[in-house]
């Protein structure tokens, strides 16, 4: 399936892209995770501390046993803050 990934903050940083389309046969957002991070380092520095890390499947924030079954789009930020 194909998915538009998104990235903020310093995972933005870090991958070095803000945006890309990822062709994958994940079955879960773990999954995708663990695909991204074979990819190459900065992906696998990125995703190294997964408590840091929170994920949306369509624009909805979800646990990263989600499902990606009809899914188009994943972002991944770190935790939000309020004050």
């Amino acid at each position: 399936m194909k998915l538009q990934v998104l990235y903020f903050a310093w995972l933005r940083e870090r991958i070095g892209l803000g945006r890309e389309d990822v062709i994958t046969e994940a079955a879960t957002v773990a999954d995708l995770i663990a695909e991204l991070r074979a990819r190459e380092d900065r992906y696998d520095l990125a995703f190294s501390d997964m408590t840091a890390v929170r994920c949306a499947v369509d624009q909805t924030l979800m646990p990263l046993d989600t499902s990606l079954v009809g899914a188009r789009e994943v972002a991944f930020f770190p935790p939000m803050t309020g004050g």
